[in-house]
């Protein structure tokens, strides 16, 4: 995270706009004001919202990633999952603002997906098996909703880890 676009007041007051607004009427006005700095300057670094929201976005998912303890990679990879399900930005996005993540499902790896495959790939061992624990992860974390009654989240979070301790051995 080491990019001069990154500066922690102007990316917390902008998660702070899309968490109250979402992403659609979250206005780089709106975060220049809440940051206390002017519009100018938040163009200068990010040309539009959506620029500025993705970086919000790494920084706040990629927080969650480096607070696991992968010395267990299932239980990491599980708790990563539990933990971006519950993150406040990750539920307002799928709430209000799904339309965001359809590139990083079809198109192109973000750049939280590199900061995950570099936890993974030391930790399972290569690039192929940390890019297939990837999609797996992915796909609990997204479509999990959607296979809900009769079983809970909690209940497919333990499938997810059975799928990745018979994957990973």
């Amino acid at each position: 995270m080491t990019s001069i676009r990154h500066n922690d007041e102007i990316l917390d007051a902008a998660r702070d706009c899309v968490l109250a607004y979402g992403v659609r009427r979250t206005t780089l006005t709106d975060v220049a004001r809440r940051a206390g700095v002017s519009r100018m300057t938040l163009y200068r670094r990010w040309p539009d919202v959506r620029t500025l929201v993705a970086d919000v976005m790494t920084r706040e998912w990629v927080r969650v990633v480096e607070g696991l303890d992968t010395s267990d990679p299932v239980r990491a990879v599980v708790a990563g999952v539990r933990g971006l399900r519950g993150h406040p930005l990750w539920r307002k996005i799928v709430e209000a603002d799904p339309e965001l993540l359809v590139p990083y499902l079809l198109d192109r790896r973000g750049a939280t997906h590199e900061a995950v495959l570099e936890v993974l790939e030391p930790v399972v061992g290569d690039a192929r098996r940390a890019r297939a624990v990837l999609l797996v992860a992915q796909s609990f974390l997204l479509s999990a909703p959607t296979m809900l009654d009769p079983v809970t989240l909690d209940e497919l979070d333990d499938e997810l880890a059975a799928l990745l301790e018979a994957y990973l051995g």
